[in-house]
């Protein structure tokens, strides 16, 4: 099988992988790009592996001219910059020993030793130059049939780096097949070793549960999260129920992440996934709303179209109706609208504490009516 696309063929990525080439070293595509190829996904990011040792990859890309970063040299790893694009190139390595977040690596010249200490079987698919696909440990069949299935046993992948327990639930969100379900072994690992999430740091979490809330159906994975008791420790009292009625009714509009972390509950996400400011108070803000009786509009003017937009689907997803009635156009309404009272009608009659005290009241009595009370019925 071949493989093809723009960021293979860019004439700076072909010129690099010819340098090398002809240097008498081994080059190859391996990882994400490859994987997403094959999925008809779009490719973010590069990523090339090699026989040759890091100090040559330096010596000779420069020599032909490119731009060398040494990101992580002592690892095995440089980039290289070839046409105004970035590549990640890294020397085949095989691991000498694991604490469960690092490894110490050795250099190897085995492609094979390379692609056995890979998470799973579907990143452990190479390419060559040409894009003839290079599948040395048979994952090529896994990817096909969209099966998240960690390459050699479960337990022993895990235990070099527990983040591939979360790793395993987002892949499965977001590469995977639900119809099939999630693979058994790799969930048994999962729920085996599931205390090993708790030495993982909260920014590593949270980076992986923005991406898995992401998917176009996170639901059936973080019911297996719940199930191995692998989300408590990630975000304790959170509860996926109400996560599957929340994408039906997404089904024509876009995911949100904030969204979804606010319909799945459980303690302030803040602290456990290293939250920025801004990303607390978007999910705070539609945990509070969510309860609220706002019409559609209301949010609208309140929080604007996409921040109302979270609520209304939250409150549906959590109460289990169905979306109100024309709320697309009523959100835009709102927050096209501006509340027709100003300071100025109330003075000089009201001052200081009384004139706030009845803004706020006409205010609560226009958003009450759904937008709809004119200046002169409120001032009356």
């Amino acid at each position: 099988m071949r493989i093809g696309g723009v960021w293979l063929n860019h004439p700076g990525t072909q010129a690099l992988c010819a340098v090398l080439g002809l240097a008498g070293h081994r080059i190859l595509f391996v990882g994400g790009c490859v994987r997403n190829t094959l999925m008809l996904r779009p490719v973010t990011d590069i990523d090339l592996a090699t026989d040759a040792l890091p100090q040559v990859v330096v010596e000779v890309a420069e020599a032909a001219g490119f731009r060398v970063i040494p990101t992580g040299i002592d690892h095995g790893t440089v980039t290289v910059i070839a046409g105004g694009i970035h590549h990640e190139i890294t020397t085949f390595r095989r691991d000498l020993e694991t604490d469960g977040r690092h490894a110490l690596v050795s250099f190897s010249g085995d492609l094979r030793e390379d692609a056995a200490r890979r998470d799973f079987t579907m990143n452990a698919l190479y390419a060559e130059p040409s894009g003839e696909i290079v599948d040395p440990l048979g994952g090529l069949p896994d990817l096909l049939a969209h099966r998240v299935r960690f390459v050699g046993d479960p337990e022993q992948r895990i235990r070099e780096d527990y983040l591939r327990i979360l790793r395993f639930f987002r892949f499965h969100a977001v590469y995977g097949d639900p119809s099939q379900g999630i693979n058994a072994e790799g969930l048994a690992a999962c729920a085996a070793l599931a205390e090993g999430v708790d030495g993982l740091s909260r920014e590593r979490i949270g980076a992986e549960m923005r991406k898995l809330l992401a998917a176009s159906n996170p639901a059936p994975a973080l019911a297996s999260m719940a199930s191995t008791g692998v989300l408590r420790r990630v975000l304790p009292g959170a509860d996926p129920r109400f996560i599957a009625p929340l994408c039906h009714l997404e089904a024509d509009i876009a995911p949100r992440w904030q969204r979804r972390l606010a319909v799945l509950g459980g303690e302030d996400p803040g602290p456990h996934l290293r939250l920025s400011r801004q990303e607390q108070t978007e999910v705070a803000r539609t945990k509070d709303e969510i309860g609220s009786t706002l019409s559609p509009a209301a949010l609208g003017w309140k929080l604007g179209a996409t921040p109302g937009a979270d609520v209304v689907l939250a409150r549906a997803a959590l109460l289990e109706t169905p979306m109100p009635p024309g709320w697309r156009s009523d959100l835009d309404r709102g927050a096209g609208s501006t509340f027709p009272i100003s300071a100025a009608d109330l003075m000089p009659h009201m001052q200081g504490q009384a004139l706030g005290a009845k803004l706020k009241e006409l205010e609560a009595r226009w958003l009450s009516s759904d937008l709809k009370l004119t200046r002169a019925a409120l001032l009356a």
